[in-house]
């Protein structure tokens, strides 16, 4: 295995409920596990003599990631991504990861033994056997790692918002420094809109919906689909809206004293249902944002410690 004597490879994945990212990727954060290679997936993994279909459905919530192997296969599938795309089926890693910003103090320790109870992982993925070291682990806080490089923007009293699937973390960042009390995790996820969604559609319109045609309208805003539908998920999702906009307030949001920043896969929901002040409210609609940021401040803290790897 002459790949391992390489200089480690950087790699920063942002481990969601609904999408697992990378710098370069973003796949569903679900897992069904088969019996024999499955057929129709478009990812595949297999690991320890058993199959999986990586993306086939979005994971459900659970408040601790290391509670079962789930994410560290969704783990090898991101590092899998990144080494194929350089060419690479061989070579130590450093992660660089992160959890939601009222998580790091309690879970940091545990997810990083998580990630490393595995330090040589073996596996097969979309037909192709990886052999990888993970050499360390890297932890940042959610959100805030996606903003850490633009600061300056941030003068005067700040409100950072990251909606993910499961989770709504807000914090506070004053003229560039992020204020380490005002720090607060909801699961008020875009997943709970999906939820109220389809059981709006059930009592309204008798109809059991797939989710993709839910989560094109949630995107986008519209779906070619009978306009009672599309109605149905919008109203679902104006009200979900305002229900962030209600647990904002209730954390002392004011929008004439403070300016606030949308970030994460539910950004996209702010700009389509909701009604906000666009010199007051800023979106920020690059759902990999958080990984990219990762892997700056990673970046950076490895040059600072000498440490000598490759992105």
């Amino acid at each position: 295995m002459t790949e391992m004597k390489r200089k480690p490879i950087l790699i920063p994945i942002d481990h969601g409920y609904g999408n697992v990212k990378t710098s370069n990727f973003i796949f569903p954060a679900g897992i069904t596990e088969y019996k024999d290679e499955p057929a129709m997936a478009a990812d595949t993994l297999c690991w320890a003599g058993r199959w999986y279909a990586i993306g086939d459905t979005h994971k459900e919530f659970i408040a601790d990631k290391t509670a079962d192997e789930d994410y560290l296969k969704l783990t090898m599938a991101a590092i899998a991504k990144e080494l194929n795309r350089r060419g690479l089926t061989e070579a130590p890693v450093w992660l660089a990861v992160g959890l939601p910003l009222t998580w790091v103090g309690q879970q940091k320790d545990s997810f990083v033994r998580y990630l490393t109870q595995v330090r040589n992982l073996e596996f097969r993925f979309n037909g192709r056997d990886y052999a990888v070291e993970v050499v360390g682990v890297e932890m940042y806080a959610q959100g805030f790692a996606a903003v850490a490089d633009r600061l300056k923007e941030f003068s005067g009293v700040n409100m950072l918002c990251d909606i993910g699937n499961g989770t709504m973390n807000i914090m506070y960042i004053n003229n560039g420094r992020p204020i380490s009390g005002q720090c607060y995790t909801e699961k008020f996820g875009t997943h709970q809109c999906m939820l109220k969604a389809r059981e709006e559609l059930m009592r309204s319109l008798h109809l059991k919906v797939d989710d993709s045609i839910i989560e094109q309208v949630l995107r986008t805003g519209v779906c070619d689909v009978d306009e009672s539908v599309v109605n149905i998920i919008r109203d679902t999702a104006t009200d979900y809206v305002a229900g962030i906009m209600r647990s904002l307030r209730e954390h002392e949001y004011n929008p004439m004293l403070m300016k606030l920043w949308f970030m994460g896969g539910g950004a996209c929901l702010i700009q389509h249902f909701g009604q906000v002040d666009p010199q007051r409210v800023i979106i920020l609609d690059d759902i990999k944002a958080t990984a990219k940021g990762y892997q700056r401040l990673a970046a950076k803290a490895l040059r600072k410690r000498g440490v000598d790897f490759e992105e």
